[in-house]
């Protein structure tokens, strides 16, 4: 007589969607592989194309070489620059260098970018709200002259910030913050200076908005909530955030599947599951593996919205 398998608790799985790379970053990759296709190894990386250590490893095994700034590439190579955006002053140097590069900036931060060069044309003052240090906001800051544009990270810093000119104000963001954060420190800034100039169309991205939408929705039913992706990924630690805010009752972020913890189930028996912008979809399904190793999955899909976007590669790449 066979003996009987044992049986599994039921576990269910709330699984986010949308979740997992965006058009930006979906963009970003496919230039640093179709360059590598193209041009040969090695094709170098200024920065992570986009933070996610998996979609970095695999790339550099197929031939391209992370740095941190360009005077670390050679002349006569083809040099990427990251999906967060550069400083102006970093294809110009490419540019007196004669190299050849390949700018993968999401169009939804060069969306950004034009912004504040025009606030700044129409001679205003600009705030942007972001993250200190942040590779998206270092290079929007360095699209105008040192010192033009001012960072404001909390509510607090909205309150305290004085402009020389409080009738002539403007503010742009970071495309990948809380959106209710966000709109928190843009409501102080609309009540002191009631005539500060808005982007026409909100900056946070739309992938962004989306999974902070979906996690919001499972939240408040997971007695848990994994989100895959990497600590330097502003997008996904957002989203541990928004999800905890939103009613979840513990919230974990890990770079895949070995970071499980099996402790955090213990009690659990709603488990909601999304990726940040960055993280591949085979990380995901890798972390629904392993529950399912000692659980019997029950998986519903949370699917608010369905995102259609792509972006065009640049021409260099296609013809």
């Amino acid at each position: 007589m066979d003996d009987a398998s044992p049986i599994k608790p039921s576990l269910t799985v709330l699984l986010a969607s949308p979740r997992g790379f965006c058009a930006g970053v979906d963009r970003a990759i496919q230039i640093v592989e179709r360059a590598i296709e193209k041009y040969g190894a090695p094709v170098y990386v200024r920065h992570e194309i986009v933070h996610n250590k998996h979609v970095v490893e695999r790339l550099r095994a197929l031939g391209a070489v992370f740095v941190e700034e360009l005077e670390e590439c050679p002349d006569d190579r083809p040099v990427v620059f990251s999906a967060h955006g550069v400083p102006k002053s970093v294809p110009a140097e490419a540019k007196q260098r004669q190299m050849l590069y390949l700018d993968a900036t999401c169009p939804l931060v060069s969306k950004v970018h034009v912004e504040a060069q025009r606030h700044y044309d129409a001679g205003r003052e600009i705030v942007l709200i972001g993250h200190e240090g942040h590779p998206e906001v270092v290079g929007t800051m360095g699209q105008l002259p040192e010192g033009t544009v001012r960072l404001i990270e909390t509510a607090d810093d909205a309150e305290t910030f004085e402009p020389i000119d409080p009738m002539n104000v403007a503010f742009v963001t970071q495309t990948t913050l809380s959106v209710d954060d966000t709109a928190d420190i843009v409501a102080v800034l609309q009540r002191r200076f009631p005539g500060i100039a808005a982007p026409h169309k909100e900056d946070i991205c739309y992938a962004t908005t989306n999974r902070q939408e979906a996690v919001k929705q499972l939240a408040e039913q997971s007695d848990l909530l994994l989100v895959v992706g990497s600590r330097n990924s502003s997008n996904s630690v957002r989203l541990v955030e928004v999800g905890l805010r939103g009613g979840a009752a513990e919230g974990k972020l890990l770079d895949d599947a070995s970071g499980l913890d099996w402790a955090w189930l213990e009690g659990v028996r709603t488990v909601g599951v999304t990726a940040g912008a960055s993280a591949p979809e085979l990380l995901v399904q890798g972390l629904l593996d392993k529950l399912s190793t000692r659980y019997e999955l029950t998986i519903q899909d949370v699917a608010p919205t369905r995102e259609t976007v792509t972006f065009k590669l640049p021409r260099v790449l296609t013809t």
